[in-house]
């Protein structure tokens, strides 16, 4: 898969420095990986969750660090692309905020991550 804004995990990296070999480990999975559906991204992440956000769209929030953190990602199997959109603590993410402030829209660039 090719790993859009791989350099917001080095970020991440620096911000949960506890999470760090939790996420590498991620970005070294996905570089390689060729998932075709959530199906198929489970057998890699057996606890990996599509949930739908406030604009309707679907992401896929996968445990980080034996749950401790989670990744969302959006993961558009058609052309092999994974982004990476945010990581929060597992506190942050039970608070289900974040959902409604994941996606805006600009007149350019319909999609981007928050």
């Amino acid at each position: 898969m090719r790993v859009i804004s791989a350099g917001r995990i080095k970020e991440y990296c620096d911000l949960y420095p506890v999470a760090r070999t939790s996420l590498l480990s991620f970005l070294s999975v996905a570089k390689e990986a060729r998932w075709t559906d959530i199906v198929d991204l489970r057998r890699t992440y057996p606890h990996a969750d599509a949930v739908v956000v406030k604009s309707k769209r679907t992401v896929t929030v996968i445990n980080i660090r034996r749950n401790e953190f989670r990744l969302i990602i959006a993961v558009h199997y058609n052309t092999a692309k994974v982004f990476i959109l945010r990581i929060m603590t597992h506190a942050t993410y039970s608070r289900g905020t974040w959902k409604d402030t994941l996606w805006r829209w600009r007149s350019r660039n319909p999609v981007t991550w928050s």
